[in-house]
């Protein structure tokens, strides 16, 4: 088939792609089909879902692997007619496109090892063996005929390439010039957009989680994927080492992540909303600074402080990360992010339990909100993957008149659509909500311009806005008949920017509120204690007397004593805070030590002193460590008889 005029080089690229896509499908129905017995619960409906959504993970990884390619056809010029240059443009097409197919066909038989497609860390997984020749070579004989299958696609691949001839132009001019600018440009839009899995402002480049939209459990998540996606996704991925500094009895004694409830009293079944408010960092509360100013700090959240009165909260609460995308596993499902978000590590196709599983295995309905555009962020992925039975974005919203017009539906109505919405649900339920108006760059709706504080950081106003759409929320649910049997936990998903000293520091930088409030329960008061966004889960369970064993990494925030310990992770290294003191941890050693009690700004590292506490924390980190490293590359973040 020859392809005329300066348009032919572009359909090229069309075909050959809409081909490569047909191959990687096929693949896909490859590794399925001799991985089959490992997917026992799919059937044909499941496996269209998650072959339609493959097609996201296919289009990314051709589009990087064939940019050298498309760049080569589609750049505006008259030598593309060149012979040599034809030639060339070929054979990267048929060896990049080879690679990719050879590293899909691996997995058909790598799979069943590992029970997760090759990524990034095969690197360094095979850079200290000596004997990489025999151990290629054995592999090629024991699956010789994927090495066959493979000889066979690219011999295909070669005479499909063949099969498209371009015409050479014999009178390309400056009005061929200017018909494939437009048309180089409008690749270069849609090369974008595809590598990104979208246009919109909200959507987060596309990396492996992404893949729980389209399955019901982890790992099905393989299904969906393609191999070069998950290589090219996890190059620079963070790979955890095994450690071992304890044995497995010194190491339960330390720290323990698996919970073991006490069934002295019966499961409580009440629902469960947990708030989680975008950028509402401790700073910004008066009731929660009354040591600031000389007590005069009045804050930006009047009904956040009004509802603490009323409610259980903490002297120094925390949060675990400083990213959204930290916050969600965190607080929903107990994992904090070490190294890197854990929804985009190559961890994340791990099996975890959540707040979501375990209360809907007693009978609760689970759902979440967010007001950004369904697939905002990962999160409708990960909700999935945290088992939430209902996803409500905007889309379910379903009126643009609400819309901020860059994140999503104001948090007012938003919010007004959340309580409503719960009140059609059966109880006991579970539903969380995820803000948004406080977010760079710091609006409020036209008619509350004026109406809060701006306060020296943009983001106040808008704090100040989602504030009161809280009241407002509150003020709808409390008419409500599950009002009462609620346990509401209010948090932020991290802190921000900062304008007072007092969290201008390495600790400061984390704090964020926590909030326990029960209006049916007489759940007020505040504790001298160290709470962490990972606490949340484990303080809910049990305040709920749930009654089976189950994993997080946190504590029970209502524990009497003051034996627990908080983390975050900060650029590559750890900060652990131990009653009052926090210690910088490298990874190896630490690195500064504070009083942060009698010395709240960090002036004065205490590194060289107190040895006894400092041996402490430095053993609480290294346990945290062990079990965490471990557990995240043997794949147990779940509790299992």
């Amino acid at each position: 088939m020859k392809l005329k005029g300066v348009l032919a080089p572009y359909f090229a690229v069309a075909i050959r792609f809409i081909f490569l896509l047909v191959i990687y499908a096929l693949l896909r129905l490859g590794f399925y089909g001799i991985n089959a017995s490992l997917f026992p619960h799919i059937d044909a409906g499941k496996l269209l879902v998650m072959f339609a959504g493959g097609v996201r993970f296919d289009i990314v990884a051709l589009l990087y692997l064939n940019i050298l390619y498309i760049v080569m056809l589609t750049v505006p010029g008259p030598f593309k007619d060149n012979r040599i240059y034809q030639q060339v443009a070929k054979w990267i097409f048929v060896v990049v496109n080879s690679i990719g197919i050879a590293l899909n066909l691996i997995d058909f038989a790598y799979y069943p090892f590992t029970l997760k497609r090759t990524t990034g860390t095969v690197i360094d997984q095979f850079s200290n063996e000596s004997n990489l020749v025999k151990l290629a070579f054995d592999f090629c004989l024991d699956y010789w005929y994927l090495i066959v299958l493979l000889a066979l696609i690219v011999y295909g691949l070669m005479r499909s390439y063949q099969y498209i001839q371009l015409e050479k132009i014999t009178n390309y001019n400056w009005k061929s010039f200017l018909i494939q600018v437009p048309l180089f440009l409008l690749t270069a839009f849609l090369f974008i957009g595809g590598v990104r899995g979208g246009w919109a402002h909200s959507t987060r480049p596309i990396t492996l989680s992404n893949a729980g939209d389209y399955v019901e459990t982890p790992e099905e998540m393989n299904i969906v994927l393609n191999t070069p996606f998950s290589i090219l996704k996890t190059l620079k991925a963070v790979s955890l080492k095994p450690v071992h500094y304890y044995s497995d009895q010194e190491l339960e004694q330390l720290y323990n992540p698996i919970h073991i409830p006490k069934a002295d009293q019966p499961f409580t079944k009440k629902n469960v909303v947990v708030l989680i408010l975008e950028s509402f960092a401790k700073e910004h509360f008066g009731e929660l600074n009354k040591d600031i100013q000389g007590g005069k700090y009045k804050g930006y959240t009047p009904f956040l402080d009004s509802l603490i009165r009323h409610a259980y909260t903490f002297t120094d609460t925390y949060a675990n990360g400083r990213k959204s995308i930290d916050a969600l596993p965190s607080v929903i499902t107990g994992i904090p992010s070490i190294g890197e978000p854990f929804v985009l590590s190559i961890y994340s196709g791990n099996e975890t339990t959540s707040l979501a599983k375990l209360l809907g295995k007693k009978g609760y309905e689970t759902a979440f909100f967010h007001g950004a555009p369904n697939g905002s962020m990962g999160f409708s992925a990960y909700m999935k993957l945290a088992g939430i039975q209902h996803y409500f974005g905007k889309n379910e919203y379903n009126n643009d008149a609400d819309f901020d017009g860059i994140w999503g539906i104001w948090d007012e109505p938003f919010l007004q659509f959340v309580a409503n919405k719960i009140n059609t649900f059966h109880q006991p339920f579970f539903a969380s909500f995820f803000s948004l108006s406080s977010h760079h760059p710091f609006k409020v709706p036209e008619k509350y311009q004026g109406k809060f504080p701006k306060g020296p950081l943009p983001v106040q106003e808008p704090i100040g806005y989602t504030d009161n759409a809280l009241r407002e929320f509150f003020a709808t649910a409390s008419k409500m008949p599950w009002y009462k049997n609620t346990v509401f936990v209010i948090c932020a998903d991290h802190a921000t920017v900062s304008y007072l000293p007092e969290y201008q520091t390495a600790a400061g930088g984390f704090q964020i509120p926590i909030i326990f409030y029960a209006p049916g329960d007489n759940l007020v008061g505040k504790a001298d204690k160290l709470v962490q966004q990972i606490d949340i889960m484990p303080t809910i369970l049990n305040y709920l007397h749930y009654d089976e064993p189950y994993f997080a990494f946190g504590s029970d925030a209502f524990k009497p004593g003051k034996d627990n310990f908080v983390l975050n992770n900060n650029a590559g290294s750890y900060n652990l805070y131990y009653k009052d003191y926090m210690m910088s941890y490298d990874g190896l050693k630490a690195t500064s030590f504070y009083d942060l009690k009698k010395d709240r700004l960090m002036k004065q590292d205490l590194l060289k002193q107190h040895p006894a506490v400092l041996d402490t924390m430095e053993s609480k980190m290294k346990a945290f460590i062990q079990q965490y490293n471990n557990r995240m590359i043997e794949n147990k973040l779940t509790y299992k008889k």
